[in-house]
Parts: structure tokens; sequence; C-alpha cells
């Protein structure tokens, strides 16, 4: 009775002291790339009805180069107009494509290695030093076959990994693929206007977050790039690059999402203040032609059962929603991606150590099953706490404009839920309220959609900004 009676004033304090919060001026769209499931004939009606029921209205799409190109892997050159698109086989993507523009969704494509054989300059691989005049009729065939159904462009896959460009490195470790991949972005710029799509957003970058002696460094890439030296210094022979916006890939580590790196060249989750600091000085050294927001095109926190790199499923998905919320709250920031719909499908007959090769990032396990992060990205919810007070934000993704929410809490473990409170979301269905501080407790956000449907959000705990 005493517990009861504590937990019934804890509430009403609770509700009288809250109040709405400012909300951040501007919106921030959300993409899904899922390529298991998506690129996937049998599982894509599922895959594409999961991620409706999660308020996806966005899809980026790899397109791999070798995966269309005719004699992929001859490294003599077949004879075809390589800017016609009926040179390619598309049937990998057309479906997917298709499906999304009759759902009214867009799409944002990413051209990418690895190539043809035939385009590497006699490499025996598919990724080293791939031909800027070969991708920019690729591209062209591209934006010609797919036209007005894709939305927005980025170039490259992760371009500052071995495994997607290379030589990363000269023999002295001089960064070499910054200078390459500069090469191939004017490409594919020219590639777009030939097809008539040179209106369109294209996007720069799409990095990977950390730097090895084998990856280069994002700030140092970026950098590369756009012919800026360490101190932002632009060589007067490079003209500005002709891009629309950033494209990044920010993973942090099992630390979670406050994680800082301490390579200052690095850019994770929770620290891309140095990314927005990089564009600004990029901007003023006159190496673009506008100050470019940045869109995290691919994003996702590993879980278990990866051994070495994945958290509990209950942090996987508190770690997404506080990496959403921390990209909420930078303005510069216009697109929000998680990656994948599945996990990966593991190894097997090896230890497992060796077993989870790929990335656990997904909503679902590899065998099919829903995490907790599968509620927790269709109702997101974060409990920063600051002092003696509860910052609450949430999202009905779902919604698509007002309505209204429920904050449940829990005390024993989300064993039991009582009502918080019910309240009217802002005009793109986010919700934040600040209430008394409460240790040991949980918070879930639900929500009832129009057709009468009861969701739950996974259940988050307070974590210390």
């Amino acid at each position: 009775m005493r517990r009861s009676l504590s937990i019934a004033l804890f509430l009403l304090c609770a509700l009288g002291a809250l109040a709405p919060a400012a909300l951040a001026s501007r919106t921030q769209s959300t993409t899904l790339d899922g390529p298991r499931d998506l690129l996937d004939a049998n599982a894509r009606p599922k895959a594409l009805d999961d991620a409706a029921s999660l308020g996806v209205k966005s899809l980026r799409i790899v397109l791999t180069w070798q995966g269309v190109a005719p004699d992929a892997t001859s490294r003599v050159k077949p004879k075809f107009d390589a800017t016609d698109p009926a040179a390619y086989d598309w049937s990998r993507y057309d479906a997917l494509v298709d499906a999304a523009q009759q759902r009214g969704w867009k799409v944002l494509m990413t051209p990418s290695g690895p190539v043809p054989r035939w385009a590497t300059n006699g490499a025996k691989d598919s990724v080293t030093r791939p031909s800027p005049n070969e991708f920019r009729m690729f591209v062209q065939a591209a934006a010609t076959h797919f036209n007005a159904k894709v939305d927005t462009w980025s170039i490259w896959n992760e371009p500052n990994q071995p495994q997607f460009l290379a030589p990363q490195y000269s023999a002295r470790h001089n960064p070499l693929s910054p200078r390459i991949y500069r090469n191939l972005f004017f490409a594919a710029v020219r590639g777009l206007r030939n097809a008539g799509q040179g209106a369109k957003p294209v996007l720069i970058g799409e990095t990977s977050p950390r730097g090895t002696g084998k990856v280069v460094p994002p700030l140092t890439f970026l950098r590369g790039a756009l012919c800026l030296d360490g101190s932002y210094r632009r060589s007067k022979t490079c003209a500005a690059v002709p891009a629309s916006g950033y494209a990044h890939h920010a993973y942090t580590t099992g630390q979670g999402p406050t994680f800082h790196p301490p390579q200052p060249n690095d850019v994770t989750i929770g620290v891309l203040s140095r990314l927005t600091s990089a564009l600004s000085r990029a901007k003023k050294a006159g190496a673009t032609n506008t100050t470019l927001p940045i869109w995290l095109t691919e994003f996702g926190i590993e879980s278990t059962p990866d051994p070495l790199r994945g958290v509990s499923l209950q942090k996987q998905s508190e770690y997404r929603s506080i990496s959403e919320r921390i990209s909420y709250d930078n303005p510069r920031i216009v697109s929000f991606n998680q990656y994948l719909l599945r996990d990966d499908q593991p190894k097997a007959g090896v230890p497992k150590v060796l077993r989870y090769p790929g990335f656990e990032t997904g909503l679902f396990t590899s065998a099919g099953k829903a995490k907790p992060s599968f509620d927790g990205f269709r109702l997101p919810l974060v409990a920063w706490r600051r002092g003696g007070k509860i910052s609450l934000w949430g999202f009905v993704r779902p919604a698509g404009g007002a309505t209204k929410a429920t904050v449940e809490t829990s005390s024993n473990g989300g064993r039991t839920w009582r009502t918080l409170g019910t309240y009217t979301t802002d005009a793109r269905g986010y919700v934040t309220r600040t209430l008394s501080d409460a240790k040991s407790r949980q918070w879930r956000l639900t929500w009832t959609s129009p057709g009468g449907t009861v969701y739950h959000g996974s259940a988050t705990r307070a974590y210390k900004r």
C-alpha cells in the first residue's frame, strides 16, 4: 500500500510538472536501407509492409555497377554503348523502385562499386582506380533508365573503405582515395546532366565513420575530396564541388551514441559537430557553393548475438533512439537512416567469434523475429536525465502529422505500466516533456492508430546526457 501511494504521488507531481518543451524548427526525414529483404523478390512484399507499418516513406538503394553491367568479370570491355540503358540488367532493382513509387515513397539511389573489371584500367580486382569516364556513362544510363523514379542521387558507398575503392593510401601512406573519388563524383555529375537529371539533389561523401591504417578517416577524406589542406585552405586549381549535401555513416561503438573517438578526424554520431564544423570551413574556403546539409544515409546499432560488437537488445533500441534524437537536435541533419531491416545471415560451422561478420543492426533477427528495436523504431522515446529532471523526447513515426500519444511508466522492470499522460504531438508527430526524476524507472510511448490498433514502443531507461 505504501509503494502504491508513493507511485500515485509521484505521478500527480509529475503531471503537474509537465510542460511542453521547445521543438526543433525543421523537419528530418527517415530512410530505410535493407538490401537483404528489399532486393529479394520473395521477401520484398513483407519487408515493404513491415516498413510501411513503421512509418517509413523513403528508401536508400545502393546500385552496384558490377551487378548490372555486361561481362562484368572480363578484363576487356565488351562492345556496347555504355550510355544506353538497354545494355544493362536493371531487373534486380526495377521491382523495388517501382514498388516504392507505387507507395508514394521517395528513393535515394547510390551508384557505387564494386565495378566491372574492364572499368578498372587493367586492374586485377573490381575496386582499383575505376575509370571516371566509364562511370560517367554508367551514371548517365542509370539516370536515363530510372528517370523521375529517383529523387536524390548519392555518389559511391563508403569510398574511404578499401573494399569499395582502392588504393586508399600511397606507399608513403599519403591518402589517394579522396582525389580518385573527386574525379568519380564530377564524372557522375556530368552523367546526371547528360541524362537530363542535373537538377536533382546529388550528395557527396557517403563516408564511413572511422579511419585506420587502411581506411582514410572521414574528415581527412573530406578535405582531400574538396581540395583542402589540413588548415582548410583550398587549392586555387580546384573548382567548388556542385553538391547538394554531404552523406555520412555515423556508426558508433558498443559504448553508445555519446562515445567520442579520440582520433580527431573520425566522426561518429556523438561528435557530429566535427562534421558540421568541417563543412562550414569548407564553404568559407570556397570548396562548396553552399554550407552543405548532412544526410546520415546509413546508421544502425549492433546487437547480440554478435559477441564482439553487439549490445543487449534493449540497449540497441535505446541507443538507436538516442542517436535519432542527437540527429534531430542538430539543425544541419536533414535525413536519418536505419540499416538494416533484418540482421545479416550468420556463418554456419564456424566458432561463435567468427559467426557474425556482417551487421546485426536490424529491427529483426536474421531468422525474422522482431527485436525491441522494431517497436522502438515505430515509437522512439528518449529519457535524458538532467539534474533532478527527466527530459522526454518521443516520435510517432507512422502518424505523418499531429496526433495524440500516451507516455507510460513502469517501476517494476516493465511488468506493469501506468499512464503518465496523453499529449498532442506537434505537426510532425514529435512530443517533448520535462518531468521530475525517478530512479529505477522505465518509460514507453503508446499510440492508437486511426484504425484503432494500439501500438506500444519499447521500454527505455533514463540516460545521463
